[in-house]
Order: structure tokens, then sequence, then C-alpha cells
């Protein structure tokens, strides 16, 4: 059963363990995440999650937003899943002597 267009359910991005070919996150959406990720994880729904299921890679879920179908196709057109993904291990740079953190100027 598809949702009707417009409707508030939650998109989400799944890490895996280890690549499978050059993938290694799943993006996708649904109304009912629990009972999404539990059809992830008998191998059925997405073609890609049973592909890694199969080939016995794990995975996790890594990150969620609110959202649409359409907020989920923006967000797979811009790419760069590992961008949004907190578990891999994306970090701030660190001031250096040789590369001194930005001034922020102050409020007055």
């Amino acid at each position: 059963m598809t949702a009707p267009a417009g409707t508030v359910g939650t998109v989400y991005l799944i890490h895996f363990d280890r690549p499978y070919g050059h993938a290694r996150h799943y993006l996708g959406w649904a109304t009912n995440l629990d009972a999404r990720l539990t059809e992830h994880a008998a191998g059925r729904g997405a073609r890609l999650l049973a592909v890694v299921r199969d080939a016995g890679i794990g995975w996790q879920l890594a990150r969620t937003w609110p959202g649409t179908r359409t907020r989920e196709r923006q967000l797979k057109t811009q790419g760069g899943a590992a961008r949004r993904c907190p578990l891999c291990g994306v970090h701030p740079r660190v001031p250096s002597p040789s590369r001194p953190a930005p001034e922020v100027p102050s409020c007055p």
C-alpha cells in the first residue's frame, strides 16, 4: 500500500558495516520505521538491503529525519550520504599552529 502524496513519515539512513561494492549506505522513507526496518532485516523491501544481507554484511540505523518522499528524493539526488552519516566518523577540523581557527566576530 502506498501512502498519499505529501504524507509525512521518516527519512532514514542505514550505514553498512562494510561496503558492498561502491555502496556504503541506504537512504529510504517509511511511514512506520520499525516495520520497515524489520522488513529490511528479513531481506524484504529494498533490493540493495536484501543483497547486503545475503552477502553477510550487517547494517545499522544511523540517522533519521521527519519528511515526505519528496525530501527522501532530494537527499538522494544531492548524494553524499557519508557527509550525513555520524557513523562514518566525520570530524570537524582541529586548529593547528599552521592553520589557526578562524576568528569569529563578536556581537556589539
